[in-house]
């Protein structure tokens, strides 16, 4: 469920100095599928003031191209079940680039998970994937957290 109280709160913290067009969301698809309004709703007031989303686990949940239609998204993070097969297997790879085609068509980029290795890395290039994150990029590391912002 979407909480305005969340929403108030992240507005109050963006009015305070927090730069929105640094920040990006990441819902997931079950999230979606149970609260589509509020979701919605959601996005659209923090994409106003310059908030990116994320439909994190694109693929998995029973109808994600009926929704994505309404969703006003920006990227579309397949999720790394998919992308940890897509070196070895073709099905997987077509599957992916199904999801990346739709997505470019729709004007959003594309983000993977669990690219763990450079076959992966080469598979994501080949069919255009926009980002990636994963132990074949980089270990994830620490952000520097403003001191100054009272949270």
């Amino acid at each position: 469920m979407v909480d305005d109280k969340f929403l108030n709160f992240l507005l109050n913290r963006f009015h305070r100095g927090i730069s929105p067009n640094k920040i990006c969301f990441e819902i997931t698809e079950t999230t979606v599928v149970a609260n589509l309004g509020d979701v919605v709703r959601f996005i659209e007031v923090l994409k106003s003031i310059g908030c990116y989303f994320a439909l994190d686990n694109f693929g998995t949940g029973l109808s994600p191209f009926n929704y994505l239609k309404t969703l006003p998204v920006d990227f579309l993070k397949i999720d790394g079940s998919f992308i940890r097969e897509i070196d070895k297997n073709p099905i997987v790879l077509a599957m992916v680039k199904s999801i990346n085609d739709i997505g470019k068509v729709m004007g959003k980029k594309t983000i993977t998970e669990f690219v763990e290795n450079h076959d992966i890395i080469e598979k994501l290039k080949d069919i255009g994937v926009n980002y990636a994150q994963g132990y074949a990029i980089d270990t994830p590391q620490l952000i520097d957290v403003n001191p100054y912002i009272n949270y």
